[in-house]
């Protein structure tokens, strides 16, 4: 294997591992076959493993996932591609009714081991309809897990967990990613959903972010580091199941945090971090904890007002100061 694999590419082979491992996995999404994806994520997959277990379907989300609850409930483990995050909305009623429900109302006796794979998040100057971080969406309903990588060895790791999960997962795969390049996974790897990483060590703050924000918050890191900040970045990977004891741990080094999120400041998934710490760590705190977040607008597409919208390095830092001085 290659010395670096692109997260666009770990998709793939994250997804052909499984299928390698266990016959009873099936893709299924629009263009995910001959094309290899809107993204090509999902390249090769059909050429190795065929129409039988490569299905393009048509453009209808509501099919897309009706069709994978159906195979998942009779004994297949599908993963499905909704194109785009945003399109979420159109098979809400599978998401959030019938799939992460039917385990509990059949009091366990029919289960539902589907990944529903979705490419997430803005920056790239997509637009309103095609730009927005929706794991808040998921986060809202009980009874799915959602993962959120950030390198490419999560991809393959986190994918790995997903498709085993005998619970449904909701696998957002960041498009402003797609083309960072990171070590390969080594064969067998897999990264149980649900347990944090600190990527970089840090005494004064704690920096807690997903996905895209990972590697802004490390950049923010390293402009601190150079004004005497030290920094601790926590990636979260997923947000059900949540590691808070990771963060928890690294607050009684740090005494403050910052959460570094993209959905929406109104409800996004930092104000669930923040009211956990509220709760369970309160003592450790030296400080007023601070969010930095994705504006509470829709996606704007000319670039410079995206950026406006959306976390910068330099909105990180700002906030991060204001707290090391307090």
């Amino acid at each position: 294997m290659a010395d670096v694999i692109t997260y666009r590419d770990a998709v793939a082979e994250g997804i052909a591992r499984e299928m390698r491992r266990d016959a009873s996995v099936v893709c299924l999404g629009e263009d995910i076959a001959a094309a290899g994806g809107v993204f090509k994520t999902t390249t090769g997959l059909l050429k190795e493993f065929g129409p039988e277990r490569v299905w393009d379907t048509p453009i209808s989300e509501q099919a897309i996932v009706g069709a994978a609850m159906g195979a998942a409930m009779t004994g297949m483990r599908p993963v499905a591609e909704i194109m785009f995050s945003d399109f979420l909305a159109c098979c809400w009623d599978y998401l959030a009714n019938e799939i992460p429900k039917v385990r509990y109302m059949t009091g366990g006796q029919v289960t539902v081991p589907l990944v529903v794979r979705t490419a997430n998040g803005g920056g790239l100057g997509f637009g309103a309809q095609h730009s927005q971080a929706t794991e808040n969406w998921a986060l809202t309903v009980p009874g799915l897990k959602i993962a959120a990588p950030a390198t490419p060895a999560d991809v393959v790791g986190m994918l790995a967990a997903a498709i085993r999960s005998d619970d449904p997962v909701v696998f957002f795969e960041h498009k402003g990613l797609f083309a960072t390049k990171g070590p390969p996974p080594p064969p067998g790897h897999v990264v149980e959903l649900g347990r944090a990483a600190v990527v970089r060590e840090g005494g004064d703050i704690t920096l807690v972010a997903l996905a895209s924000m990972v590697p802004l918050a490390l950049k923010a890191a390293g402009v601190l580091a150079g004004e005497g900040i030290e920094a601790e970045v926590v990636d979260l990977r997923c947000l059900v199941p949540l590691d808070a004891a990771t963060v928890l741990t690294s607050l009684t080094k740090t005494s403050r945090l910052v959460t570094v999120e993209e959905n929406p400041y109104q409800g996004g998934w930092g104000a669930t971090v923040v009211a956990v710490v509220a709760d369970e760590g309160f003592g450790l705190m030296d400080a007023p904890v601070r969010r930095v977040a994705g504006e509470c607008v829709p996606l704007p597409f000319a670039d410079a007002l995206e950026q406006q919208v959306i976390p910068t390095v330099d909105k990180v830092v700002t906030e991060v100061r204001r707290l090391a001085a307090y």
